[in-house]
């Protein structure tokens, strides 16, 4: 077999004994790492700390992956302008979480004779929406469609940072908003802000003094 040194020197074709011994004088194990080679190749190591090692290697790797996630909007070249700010919306958002959008551009009768009205299109979407995502397919016609793909301007972990941020953002005013609102509501009824009014109960008679 080929025997591959622990730092990956060539130690040379040697024998299987000699490369067992080798490796028991090193402390380390001889792992095969290519089998279908003629002749095999082995190579000293620490196949414990090896694994270890790897896993980790993996384990990052996982952590570091985004799915990565194409939307698809469907638009006819005559779209109208109400028609048009919705469906801008729906791509402003998927850019926003992170995800790519296949803009597809439909074409009927007479429309496929106009392609450039769908190109314009497409030109104008991507100009309004450009603070969020860029053209990463250019426009292209694909039988009666005519398609463009846009991309996230932010990566899709740091589209989540944004939205949990956002998130948090948006509950503390709402909680701030409400204390407000009770602070507002105790001063309007004479209270002391911040302590509750005891409400009288329905047919007690109201009195001036202690009672007799």
């Amino acid at each position: 077999m080929r025997l591959v040194g622990p730092a990956g020197e060539q130690v040379g074709i040697v024998r299987l004994d000699d490369a067992l011994r080798l490796a028991r004088e090193a402390d380390l194990d001889l792992v095969e790492v290519a089998p279908m080679a003629r002749p095999p190749v082995a190579k000293l190591m620490d196949y414990g700390k090896f694994k270890y090692e790897a896993a980790q290697k993996a384990r990052e790797s996982r952590r570091n992956q985004t799915n990565t996630v194409i939307k698809e909007m469907k638009l006819r070249p005559k779209i109208d302008s109400h028609d048009y700010e919705t469906k801008k919306g729906h791509v402003v958002r998927f850019l926003k979480a992170g995800d790519k959008v296949k803009i597809t551009i439909m074409f009927r009768g007479r429309e496929q004779s106009r392609p450039e009205l769908g190109f314009n299109l497409l030109k104008k979407l991507a100009d309004d929406v450009a603070e969020d995502g860029f053209v990463e397919s250019a426009p292209k016609q694909d039988g009666r469609n005519m398609l463009m793909v846009l991309s996230p301007t932010k990566k899709k972990s740091e589209a989540r940072v944004d939205a949990e941020a956002n998130k948090q953002a948006r509950m503390a005013q709402r909680a701030a908003d409400a204390e407000a609102e009770r602070s507002a509501e105790a001063e309007h009824r004479g209270a002391p802000p911040g302590r509750p009014t005891t409400p009288q109960r329905p047919g007690a008679a109201a009195t001036n003094g202690p009672p007799q």
